[in-house]
């Protein structure tokens, strides 16, 4: 039940949170949150994550859809398995909300809304948060398995 509410609430902060924006800054307009340091920088991504591979909208948008039709099914296989790992399972539902909370971005204005600015890395957003988040858990649980 956690997976689930986690899952929703990822979608709807990052989702309200882009519309918040959207609504209130211009392309390329920044605010700073604590100067030099952070800030909210509106940002429309054709890429993927962090702004990589630029003008790939359609491409981005079917692999996505891929990725969370094969995400789904990983759940779904997981809570078939009697050894269910939750951590697996939480992490898998975490890269599933940013995934989908980025393919709503992608269906509606044809790039993704970034905005969360660190000043020393590429900006992003909650749905890309969730994902590096969920790979991180992967990466971990695999790294639990292979010294195991």
């Amino acid at each position: 039940m956690l997976n689930i509410i986690v899952f929703v609430l990822v979608i709807i902060a990052d989702q309200i949170s882009k519309n918040m924006l959207f609504s209130n800054l211009s392309l390329g307009q920044s605010v700073p949150v604590i100067p030099r340091i952070f800030h909210i920088t509106m940002v429309y991504n054709t890429g993927i994550a962090f702004g990589l591979f630029k003008n790939q909208t359609v491409l981005f948008s079917a692999i996505s859809f891929f990725v969370i039709v094969l995400i789904i099914f990983s759940i779904l296989e997981q809570k078939r398995r009697k050894d269910i790992n939750h951590l697996e399972v939480f992490a898998l539902y975490l890269i599933l909300s940013g995934a989908i909370g980025n393919l709503i971005d992608r269906f509606r204005f044809g790039y993704v809304i970034d905005f969360l600015d660190f000043r020393v890395w590429p900006v992003f957003n909650i749905a890309d948060s969730a994902i590096t988040i969920g790979m991180i858990l992967i990466l971990i649980r695999c790294i639990r398995l292979f010294f195991k």
